[in-house]
């Protein structure tokens, strides 16, 4: 692809985002359905990139950055749903879609059929999580979904590279497929956990945010490239780093974090963009190679529908099936939980109870397929063993764009209607949502009052006094929590207490969220606010601001 036909695309692509998002319309289909009408334009080149320019330049950093924002308790605590879907259907789909593909087309052989249903059997989240976010879907949907996405395609790619190396005769570390599976996950991780450790470890003692930033861009890339050469799973390698760094990002300096932030979510803005309008600009050019296929334009498209609602019955059988055995399962386990204390109970009861069939249904149908599908299309072989050309080949990339743009359009289409009409949602949501955060509120008072009553005794000074006086009423006044930052008498003694009560109130929040009292999210959204109110610290000068 040309640097110009990039730009352009990203250019028109950001447009279409914005417009989108000023006309409340999901930015991804808009994006999809624009790029699909585009392609067709007179004259209009192919826009392609090299499978591995998107799996090794485009998927890490999305990976990362979703991964470092994500909780990683949240993640644990749904550890087994999210398991479910993002390895066990994963296995499921292929085996399911690649015996359908290898009834419907001829052209394919058995593995070259399991090739192809490796490539569809990853959901793509981006779409999902936006609108299930807008909609409202209870938080415990919302972290399978988001789950599922980290590592689904950790699976996909690994089984698409058992398929086609039994097709190519390529030479695997591992040849049986489940130690391959293990060896791939173990060590894509290890790999993962160390170079997030030496990176926060580097991280924490530097003092130019700059450098931070700079440091953590690497980070997607060298784990993904460092798990490849081992022949590990680069996705999940890239997963472990995000979460070993997004988890131990408190321990950052507050303006590393707040550069780090904005980076990340314009870069996320900037990949989702080009990615779905990449995907529709695809359209007019695959269905050309379908008319070369040999077999016709419509009969392929025919049976690629076929095969699209193979990938969808496959995904909303399995999630049915499996809840199905977990509301079965889970008297049992409850019953194992008898002798906890009360509160636990219940919180264990409310956060780990089977879904409902209408969670089910929504999240059986959020099956949305998206770039690693066609990324890894892309990257089928030409040839085989004994330089034999991949027995239809056009045949599957085809059908894999057919599945992608199809989920894509007729789930992500669809599904704002289905959440609607089904109601879904959690009242106790909000309700735990409001605690948490009064618990933090309270946290934080307690830290900054512990430490105010600290600093007085250890500053006998008047001055001192008057100060640590005049914070100890205001924070103690009833229902009163405002932020220090707001004092309108600043000097540099109250400058310097207020940094070491933002100190406090940090640590009380972790400390809390290690404990699981809080969750990640809350505590990184009170994290947020504090890095706001030292960064209007940081930047106090006499000449500036007053005394």
């Amino acid at each position: 692809m040309a640097l110009s036909q990039l730009l352009v695309l990203m250019i028109g692509a950001i447009a279409v985002s914005i417009f989108a998002e000023r006309q409340d319309i999901q930015p991804p289909l808009l994006l999809a359905l624009i790029g699909l009408a585009a392609s067709f334009i007179p004259g209009f080149q192919r826009i392609e990139l090299e499978p591995q320019v998107i799996l090794a330049v485009v998927l890490p950093p999305l990976l990362f950055s979703a991964a470092s924002e994500f909780s990683f308790f949240s993640f644990i605590r749904q550890l087994g749903s999210i398991a479910n879907l993002g390895v066990f259907l994963v296995l499921v789909t292929t085996g399911v879609v690649g015996l359908v593909a290898y009834v419907l087309l001829p052209a394919l052989s058995l593995p070259g059929a399991m090739v192809l249903a490796a490539v569809v059997s990853p959901p793509d989240a981006v779409t999902a999580v936006t609108i299930g976010r807008k909609l409202g879907l209870p938080e415990r949907v919302m972290t399978v979904i988001k789950g599922e996405s980290l590592i689904n395609d950790a699976a996909a790619l690994t089984l698409f590279a058992f398929a086609t190396a039994s097709v190519t005769g390529a030479h695997l570390l591992i040849s049986n497929l489940a130690l391959y599976l293990l060896y791939s996950a173990v060590a894509g991780i290890a790999v993962g956990v160390v170079v997030g450790a030496v990176v926060h470890a580097t991280r924490r003692r530097l003092n130019n945010p700059s450098l931070t930033t700079a440091l953590t861009v690497l980070v997607p890339f060298t784990a993904y490239l460092v798990a490849e050469e081992i022949g590990a799973s680069a996705v999940l390698a890239v997963v472990a780093a995000g979460f070993s760094l997004g988890h131990n990002s408190s321990s950052s300096q507050f303006d590393a974090r707040l550069q780090e932030r904005n980076f990340w979510h314009t870069i996320d803005s900037l990949l989702e963009t080009f990615v779905f309008g990449y995907i529709g600009l695809q359209f007019r050019f695959v269905a050309e190679d379908a008319g070369r296929s040999g077999m016709g334009f419509w009969p392929l498209a025919g049976i690629a529908l076929l095969v699209l609602l193979a990938v969808i019955a496959v995904r909303l059988a399995w999630v049915f099936l499996t809840g199905a055995i977990a509301r079965w399962r889970y008297p049992r386990l409850s019953a194992r939980r008898a002798g906890l204390p009360p509160d636990d109970r219940r919180l264990r009861r409310d956060l780990n109870a089977p879904f409902r069939w209408r969670e089910n249904l929504v999240i059986g149908w959020t099956g949305m397929r998206g770039v690693v599908t066609l990324a890894a299309a892309a990257g089928i072989p030409f040839v085989t063993q004994g330089d034999v050309a991949f027995p239809g080949r056009d045949v599957a990339v085809v059908v894999a764009f057919v599945v992608t743009i199809g989920t894509l359009l007729l789930q992500g289409l669809t599904l704002p209607l289905l959440i609607r009409a089904l109601g879904i949602s959690d009242p106790e949501d909000a309700k735990r949502r409001k605690t948490q955060a009064r618990l933090a509120q309270k946290l934080m008072r307690d830290a900054s009052l512990a430490m105010l009553a600290a600093y007085g005794k250890a500053h006998p000074e008047p001055e001192a006094q008057a100060i640590t006086r005049r914070m100890t009423e205001r924070m103690q006044q009833a229902n009163a929590f405002e932020s220090e930052t707001a004092e309108p008498e600043r000097n540099t003694a109250m400058l310097s207490l207020i940094k070491e009560i933002l100190t406090a109130r940090r640590l009380a929040l972790v400390q809390a969220r290690d404990e699981r009292r809080i969750d990640d999210d809350v505590m990184r959204e009170e994290l947020e606010q504090m890095d706001l109110e030292e960064a209007v610290v940081a930047n106090w000068t006499p000449e500036r601001f007053g005394r």
